[in-house]
């Protein structure tokens, strides 16, 4: 028999690993103060304040900060008070939850929009939900997608495929391998968040065509900031009409919190109806959901931000292949930078914000594969030519100074 004691000591073994392995993370005390960003104010442990600029944060267009958002937060909160109440299908649902919809249907050009708590719990509650509604399905993954997918994916109990990361080739032998009269689904992504490229969008769709499929697109990284209205890589390549779920978040580009999903009206009364993450869980508060529609409505006319947001991401991604400093660049406002060590990954990390003021997190494993160990900026509209400077005049003491290697630029 295991005794109480001994489970302290499992979770102490457990926390142990992490830190030798290098890996345990801290998180650090930060408070972002309205008007300021991208800068804003650590608490460090001996109490004194110190003035930070975040390079790692997924507001990706500052909308967070933007006065027509707080200003819809506001007045939702003198309408309608703090929680919203219950579950949609108690009293959950507001005004501002169909208004919200209303907006992220209008947006990627679909009959219906269903909003969740997170764009994860969207993820996993569709995905999860879809083989109840269509018995027998096959969902076909790529092996890169984000984690709320494997895992709505791997709970889902129906068959799967995982095929290799943006291989269509490979998935194309997936689908011959099945029965051609099996319902399927292929699940990828737009933009994946790691090393920032692109999924195959068009050349899926094909497939999807070809061997009947469904296609369920996340656009978690890329809604806001790719297409002519911000809805996306498929809006951008003038493919969203050939998508039958996308998957959002209103927490990034947006600028708030929440996830959703957008299709036809028919197959989002059928996620309401059967999948427990939407029913069981109490809804968005009435602000969160007035201010992301405010964040919506407003990026459908700001081509100029999104324009402004991918020349920050260009200007950083030149600045560091200009130091031969290894990023990964496929064109996305994400900027990778490979370490490959996990130690030297926290003591950069670590340097960068005590030493200059720069706050980016470490990114290890499991998030992305041992060996590849990285520190991911995301430059946004407001981080100007003095942060850029900064940050790159710091990372190149810093490489010097841990003696890492460096990359010769080609041609």
């Amino acid at each position: 028999m295991i005794r109480v004691t001994d489970y302290d000591a499992q979770l102490d073994g457990a926390l142990q690993r992490l830190h030798d392995e290098g890996r345990y993370r801290t998180f650090i005390d930060i408070e972002r103060r309205r008007g300021h960003f991208p800068h804003a104010v650590r608490t460090r442990p001996d109490g004194s304040e110190q003035r930070i600029t975040v390079w790692c944060g997924n507001d990706y267009l500052g909308m967070g900060q933007h006065p027509d958002v707080l200003a819809a937060m506001h007045e939702a909160v003198d309408n309608a008070g703090a929680g919203s109440g219950g579950t949609r299908n108690i009293s959950g649902t507001t005004i501002y939850h169909k208004q919200l919809e209303a907006e992220l249907a209008d947006l990627h050009g679909k009959e219906a929009a269903l909003v969740f708590t997170s764009a994860y719990i969207a993820n996993d509650a569709s995905l999860s939900t879809l083989p109840k509604l269509f018995p027998g399905l096959i969902i076909y993954s790529d092996a890169l997608n984000h984690a709320s997918m494997i895992e709505g994916i791997r709970r889902n109990g129906g068959a799967k495929r995982i095929f290799r990361h943006n291989d269509v080739a490979h998935l194309r032998e997936l689908l011959e391998a099945d029965d051609p009269a099996a319902p399927k689904l292929i699940a990828f992504e737009s933009v994946y968040s790691m090393d920032g490229d692109f999924g195959p969008i068009a050349e899926i769709c094909d497939l999807a065509d070809e061997f009947g499929a469904l296609t369920y697109l996340d656009e978690v990284h890329a809604v806001g900031m790719y297409g002519p209205r911000g809805g996306g890589v498929a809006e951008r390549d003038r493919l969203g009409h050939r998508i039958d779920i996308v998957n959002g978040t209103l927490g990034k580009a947006f600028g708030v919190m929440g996830g959703y999903i957008a299709a036809s009206a028919r197959m989002c009364d059928a996620i309401r109806s059967y999948a427990p993450g939407f029913i069981f869980t109490t809804s968005l508060p009435p602000a969160i959901a007035a201010g992301a529609a405010a964040s919506v409505r407003h990026l459908k006319g700001d081509q100029a931000l999104r324009e402004a947001h991918q020349t920050g991401a260009k200007v950083l991604k030149t600045r560091l292949k200009g130091l031969g400093l290894p990023i990964i660049d496929h064109g996305s406002h994400i900027v990778p930078l490979i370490v490959g060590d996990p130690v030297h990954t926290k003591n950069i990390s670590d340097m960068l914000l005590e030493q200059h003021g720069i706050y980016v997190q470490p990114i290890n494993f499991p998030t992305v594969p041992r060996g590849t160990e990285r520190l991911r900026f995301t430059p946004s509209p407001v981080h100007g030519p003095g942060e850029v400077d900064k940050l790159v005049t710091a990372l190149d003491q810093l490489w010097s100074h841990c003696a890492l290697n460096r990359q010769q630029l080609a041609g």
